[in-house]
């Protein structure tokens, strides 16, 4: 059920005083005693009314302009999904405004209050990896407030997500490591809190049960940054100290994928012929590396596509979002490359 915008005649019927009381207090005008302030803005606060925010842009018409929040524009995912936004709502007459995290929850929180004082007509959503707390996007939800998330996706009630199969992606490329004789295979895992992190580490243990290999825990080793450096630290610490040396790395990501290849040819080892490399979202770079690297790819211009189409046939009212049960679940591919082909057929 929507909970209603409150409004300032809402916060004048709880205090008892007039509406332009309240408006005053909440612009801070001489003549209001700093007690009524007080209890209007504490009251505001918990009502969560928001003056030229949300209450507006539900009033008035469209402005036909989306808000689109990222983690990072540099990632050629993210990238690649803009271009998939970009295109479906210009040819249906919005303009997008595009911020970054940079990975940071109160960035992200700060997104969200300025494209609200802009009076955006919906959201496009993918969260950052501090985002372990849902509430502000549940409250806008609560409201009625249009948002589609992508990639990232939050399971919190009535979130409506636009998602790639990381399951099957991260199993597929597990499992065509096993069938070139890996068998010690490392998951260079993201991120705990990240539902495609969870995903992908499921495939990847499912892969290896599904081919009567034991799951040793000392090769499943969070990557939470995803870096190069951090892949080439870990992949190097794991080379130095495990007695059982692994023989294949599968990254959550690209970068992560280059970091444990940087470290196994610094370590004298040869890719493939003695470990195998599979990474996860198939960077530019990664057909251009020696040897070039296998990696998932995910289908990111179709997933900006099909969500902003999501998002704005809920804006148009083309779509109840409460009919919306199901997540739109986008299939990976896995593009084998030199850097895990060890068996020719």
């Amino acid at each position: 059920m929507k909970i209603e915008q409150a409004t300032i005649k809402d916060i004048a019927r709880e205090l008892n005083v007039s509406s332009s009381t309240v408006s005053r207090a909440l612009k801070d005008y001489p003549g209001i005693s700093d007690e009524t302030k007080r209890k209007v803005k504490e009251l505001a606060k918990k009502l969560n009314y928001r003056p030229n925010a949300i209450a507006l842009s539900l009033r008035k018409s469209r402005s036909f302009t989306i808000g689109v929040i990222i983690p990072e524009v540099v990632h050629f995912f993210f990238s690649t999904v803009i271009s998939g936004i970009e295109e479906v709502a210009y040819s249906r007459g919005y303009n997008v405004i595009l911020t970054q995290t940079n990975e940071k929850l109160d960035r992200e929180q700060s997104s969200i209050d300025t494209m609200l004082s802009n009076q955006i007509d919906g959201f496009l959503v993918s969260y950052s990896k501090e985002t372990k707390d849902f509430n502000h996007f549940s409250r806008l939800l609560d409201q009625g407030y249009p948002i589609v998330f992508f990639d990232r996706v939050p399971e919190i009630p009535n979130a409506i997500n636009v998602m790639v199969d990381d399951y099957q992606g991260a199993f597929d490329a597990v499992s065509h490591l096993i069938t070139q004789g890996y068998s010690r295979i490392v998951h260079l895992a993201g991120p705990k809190n990240l539902k495609i992190s969870q995903e992908r580490e499921r495939g990847y243990r499912d892969a290896l049960k599904n081919y009567g290999i034991a799951i040793d825990e000392e090769l499943i080793v969070e990557c939470p940054i995803g870096t190069s450096d951090e892949g080439q630290k870990i992949t190097k610490s794991l080379l130095d100290n495990l007695k059982q040396k692994p023989d294949a790395f599968f990254g959550n990501n690209d970068m992560a994928a280059v970091g444990a290849m940087l470290a196994c040819k610094a370590a004298g080892l040869r890719v493939p012929e003695d470990v195998g490399i599979v990474g996860f979202s198939n960077w530019q770079f990664c057909s251009m590396i020696e040897p070039s690297l296998s990696s998932v790819a995910q289908p990111g211009f179709n997933m900006g596509a099909k969500a902003t189409e999501m998002l704005l046939d809920i804006i148009e009212k083309k779509v109840n979002p409460e009919e919306v049960k199901e997540a739109l679940t986008l299939e990976t591919e896995l593009l084998v490359r030199k850097s895990s082909v060890r068996l020719r057929g």
